[in-house]
C-alpha cells in the first residue's frame, strides 16, 4: 500500500511552488488557538512545533490587512465544509518569513513546513501553484470514496444472498474497513460524494 510519503509527499511536484510567501503570511489550523496553546502546554509535539514558528494575529482584521484574499479564501473554504466558526478560527504568520518571501530558517525548518501542502485537502492561497494539482488529488480521493460506497452496496446485496456464517463474518470485516475509509473523509464532506 505504501507510506504517506510514498503515496503523497514524494509525488507532490514541489516545482509548482511560486515562492510567493502567501502560505506563510496567513495560515490557519483546524484547532482553535486556545486549544492549540493548551495542547502545547500539555506536551503535544505538533502544537509545540506549530506555535514555535507561527504567531497568531490579534484579530481576523489584522490578518486581512496583510492579505484579505487569502483570509477570505480560507473562510470560504471552511464555510463550505461547515467548519468555519469565527470565534474558533485563528490566523497566524510565520516569524521566519523575510520580506523577499524567503525563509530565514530554511535549513532548520520544521517538517510541517517541509511538507506543506501536507494533504490534498490543504487550503492554499488563491493563485498558488499547487491549486490545480491539489484539486486533481481531491478528485482522486473522492473517486476512491465513491468506489468504496459502491463496494458497500455490493456487499449488502451479497449479505442478503448468503447464509454461510464464515462468509458473513468476512463480509462484515470488509464492510468495516470500507466504512472506516469512507468515515476518514467525513470531515471533507464525503457524505455528499
Amino acid at each position: 500500500m505504501g507510506s504517506y510519503e510514498e503515496n503523497y509527499l514524494d509525488k507532490r511536484p514541489q516545482s509548482l511552488c511560486k515562492m510567493c510567501g502567501k502560505c506563510c503570511r496567513v495560515v490557519t489550523t483546524s484547532t482553535p488557538y486556545k486549544k492549540l496553546k493548551e495542547m502545547a502546554e500539555n506536551g503535544d509535539e505538533g502544537a509545540i512545533d506549530f506555535l514555535s514558528v507561527f504567531v497568531p494575529y490579534e484579530t481576523i482584521e489584522a490578518a486581512k490587512a496583510v492579505d484579505e484574499g487569502v483570509v477570505n479564501n480560507i473562510i470560504s473554504m471552511l464555510s463550505m465544509d461547515g467548519q468555519y466558526k469565527e470565534d474558533e478560527t485563528s490566523f497566524y504568520y510565520c516569524k521566519y518569513l523575510r520580506d523577499d518571501n524567503m525563509c530565514s530558517n530554511y535549513e532548520n525548518r520544521l517538517t510541517l513546513c517541509k511538507h506543506f501542502p501536507s494533504t490534498p485537502w490543504a487550503i492554499v492561497p488563491p493563485g498558488c501553484g499547487f491549486e490545480g494539482w491539489l484539486f486533481m488529488k481531491r478528485e482522486e480521493d473522492k473517486q476512491k470514496v465513491r468506489l468504496a460506497k459502491e463496494e458497500l452496496l455490493e456487499l449488502k446485496l451479497l449479505r442478503k444472498r448468503t447464509t454461510n456464517e464464515e462468509t458473513l463474518k468476512k463480509i462484515s470485516i470488509v464492510e468495516q474497513k470500507l466504512q472506516k475509509n469512507i468515515d476518514y473523509y467525513k470531515k471533507y464532506g464525503s457524505e455528499n460524494w
